[in-house]
């Protein structure tokens, strides 16, 4: 129950005091995880309920940049599509480089070199 009066509470709120409330609590945030490593507090539950307020935060202005002007622009712009190639043929990719009987051949003419070289040792 708090934490859907806490949402509300936070959609209430203009747009600069979002960005400043999530400062605010990021900055909590850091400097609770800074004490927590020094080992100088126990604050797993404040931890914890900061992270929670942060994507509360998060949230609520995400909302608002999809429902706002992003929306708007989406509507109203229009939708551009871009032409298909064509697909390669078979024989496009037999004659490209590096494929076909050449590298086999060329593969096959050193395969026996390498055999032999090994035997002469």
């Amino acid at each position: 129950m708090k934490a859907d009066m806490e949402i509300e509470k936070i959609r209430n709120y203009s747009d600069e005091e979002l960005v400043a409330e999530e400062h605010k609590a990021a900055e909590q945030l850091f400097r609770l995880r800074f004490q927590i490593r020094s080992g100088q507090q126990e604050g797993v539950k404040k931890l914890r309920e900061l992270k929670k307020d942060v994507a509360r935060f998060k949230t609520v202005a995400r909302d608002r940049a999809l429902n706002g002007t992003v929306a708007a622009k989406v509507v109203s712009a229009p939708v551009k599509v871009k032409a298909a190639k064509a697909p390669k043929t078979i024989e496009a990719k037999a004659t490209a480089p590096g494929i076909g009987p050449k590298k086999s051949a060329k593969k096959a003419a050193k395969a026996p070199a390498a055999k032999t070289e090994k035997a002469a040792k």
